[in-house]
């Protein structure tokens, strides 16, 4: 199924396959807000209710698939690369920080959606241009964004796809603010637990940027590799890790898992090579949700000693880049 619907006032496109339903959102980010299995009746992302559309437009982070780019936060909003200077507005004040980017925000276009026996496909772009001022006003490189969306009886496969358009060496930074949701399927919270891919912390400061230092995984966050942390229900998490892969099922397995410990039921949440960086996030601990977030970068790694080792890169003219995620229950 693939049809166009209202989505309280916003235009969606509805689509299913096997045992999953998504809804997505064009206009905001290309957001795919909704991700459901049906059979499980589990509700993998948090999607936004008929009283939350005007949080869904000013806080789009905190739903569905978010892009980030660049993800999380940049110093005093500012960075030079190649003798150019990137000013950003700062959009945490306390903190003096820019944060999370402005694509999330931005409208793309849907650009192909079809439907066969396998799947459902749909592509949308966004072209970022001097007549495109919302992007490049900070970030003057003219680029194309292509987000697709594959839905199988699988699961869905999201990929990402950056095109440099301009003269210079394009900057990239991806990183995608996913709120799973817990409980997503009955149950409480003392019913779930999260299984993340992490390695080391990365130390924060005052103003929830990397300090440098790498540190040993702390008893709680230790769990995460393990048996699982309670991450809602609980009290609040914002910490930074550096990405290695844990075991589920005898299997190596790069990603966020949550499960429901009585039934075994599991959401899963997959990401690539790209990712080398998670901020998790449960925004104080007693809301439904909780966000794994992969980046490319770590968090300000524009302005590290050494950028490159903490995940920096930059696009080459008229060179491309791209990224896969999955994401299911079982």
């Amino acid at each position: 199924m693939l049809r166009a619907i209202d989505f309280h006032g916003l235009k969606g496109v509805e689509f299913s396959k096997g045992e999953y339903t998504a809804l997505l959102i064009p206009e905001m980010g290309a957001n795919l807000v909704r991700l459901a299995n049906t059979r499980l009746g589990a509700e993998i992302l948090r999607t936004p209710g008929p009283g939350e559309i005007e949080t869904f437009r000013s806080r789009p982070q905190v739903f569905g698939l978010p892009i980030l780019f660049p993800p999380n936060r940049i110093a005093d909003g500012r960075y030079v690369f190649e003798g150019r200077t990137y000013q950003y507005p700062i959009t945490i004040e306390r903190e003096r920080n820019y944060h999370h980017g402005v694509l999330k925000s931005e409208a793309f276009l849907v650009s192909k959606a079809r439907e066969t026996d396998r799947e459902v496909m749909i592509e949308c772009r966004y072209y970022a241009n001097a007549g495109n001022d919302a992007v490049y006003r900070d970030f003057p490189h003219e680029f194309k964004c292509k987000i697709t969306y594959r839905l199988t009886a699988e699961g869905l496969e999201q990929e990402v796809v950056f095109f440099n358009r301009s003269e210079t060496r394009m900057p990239l930074g991806v990183g995608f603010h996913t709120p799973l949701t817990i409980p997503f399927a009955g149950g409480t919270d003392a019913d779930y637990v999260m299984r993340l891919a992490v390695g080391e912390e990365v130390e924060l400061d005052g103003r929830n940027l990397p300090t440098g230092r790498r540190l040993p995984l702390s008893e709680q966050f230790s769990k995460l590799r393990r048996e699982g942390l309670q991450v809602t229900g609980c009290g609040p998490i914002e910490a930074g890790f550096t990405l290695r892969e844990i075991d589920v099922d005898g299997k190596p397995f790069r990603g966020a898992l949550v499960e429901h410990l009585r039934t075994g039921a599991r959401t899963c949440y997959e990401v690539d090579e790209q990712t080398t960086y998670w901020t998790l996030w449960n925004n104080g601990g007693q809301v439904p949700y909780c966000c794994p977030e992969p980046q490319t970068w770590t968090t300000n790694a524009p302005n590290a000693a050494d950028p490159a080792a903490e995940g920096f890169r930059a696009i080459d003219p008229g060179e491309s880049w791209r990224t896969t995620f999955r994401l299911y229950a079982k």
